[in-house]
């Protein structure tokens, strides 16, 4: 049994924050699950409470989940989390490298210096170029800069209402994430990285009458081998992040693959539904093994 000290930061009760704490558990006999909207920190004593444990007490801290949802409130959390790593803290992956990605466009940024495929995408706060942009396109998917599953997309086809349907979009999202709408053939890929190699790809298939692949949506895992090329790509895409675990999502389309994001926490069940492996089990190694090094 390890005694290195692990802290899991998650959602209480959702299934991998708890597939995370078990792993941890089962390997050092200890088990303690942080809701980072319960964490208080103390500048007079540089302590980073939570429910009254000091979370610098810690050897590591894996963050499985840093909210319920992706909002500009998940980067005053991890923020905090700098404090703890500034104590000497490990932190899994580290909170500046997640930074990066719970915004959409700061990974989009990143993903274009790093020279990954991406869709035709412009991003405005003006009506008028939205506008022309769907009608360059034909049709457009518009993204909140903060979202996960496709929560908050919209379809946008160029029609006599689609201005219209631009300013409804723009009302709760000022600054418009806007790309070309692509045929997917029913599937996305999740290709997977632990430490920066390469471990599996799983494919997300979509539940019939959706446009989108995502679970969130009724689609389904499925098993999917890739080829060393569209590895290679997955790879130079995830590079420049430095995250311990990461998902790189993938479309193969009409005009060859494209990279649609990085994630920071996703892809546990995705690892084991698709790919038959305990995505917690061998991160939770991982870890240990870099905390003990």
């Amino acid at each position: 049994m390890d005694n290195t000290r692990i802290g899991v930061i998650g959602i209480l009760g959702r299934w991998s924050t708890e597939a995370l704490a078990d792993a941890v558990e089962a390997r050092t006999g200890s088990r303690y699950v942080i809701d980072m909207a319960k964490v208080s920190l103390d500048i007079e004593t540089g302590q980073l409470l939570h429910d009254g444990v000091d979370l610098c007490t810690f050897d590591a801290l894996i963050i499985k989940k840093i909210s319920e949802i992706y909002s500009p409130h998940a980067l005053d959390r991890l923020e905090l989390l700098r404090i703890a790593e500034k104590k000497g803290v490990r932190i899994f992956s580290r909170p500046e490298a997640v930074l990066r990605l719970i915004d959409r466009l700061a990974c989009t940024v990143s993903l274009q210096l790093a020279d990954a495929p991406m869709p035709s995408t412009v991003v405005t706060e003006d009506h008028g170029v939205a506008l022309k942009t769907v009608r360059r396109y034909g049709k457009a998917v518009f993204k909140p800069l903060y979202s996960t599953k496709a929560r908050g997309m919209a379809v946008i086809e160029d029609s006599p209402d689609a201005l219209a349907q631009i300013s409804a979009f723009a009302a709760d999202n000022p600054v418009m994430y806007i790309q070309r709408m692509l045929n997917l053939s029913g599937q996305d890929l999740g290709m997977v990285f632990l430490d920066g190699e390469y471990l599996c790809t799983y494919a997300r298939v979509s539940a019939g009458g959706t446009w989108n692949t995502t679970i969130h949506s009724g689609g389904k895992y499925a098993p999917y081998e890739p080829t060393p090329e569209l590895i290679e790509i997955a790879r130079r895409a995830q590079k420049p992040f430095g995250l311990t675990f990461t998902t790189v999502d993938v479309a193969l389309t009409d005009d060859g693959p494209i990279v649609f994001e990085v994630s920071a926490f996703g892809g546990f069940r995705g690892v084991l539904e698709g790919c038959g492996l305990d995505a917690a089990a061998l991160l939770t190694d991982t870890v240990i093994q870099k905390v003990s090094a």
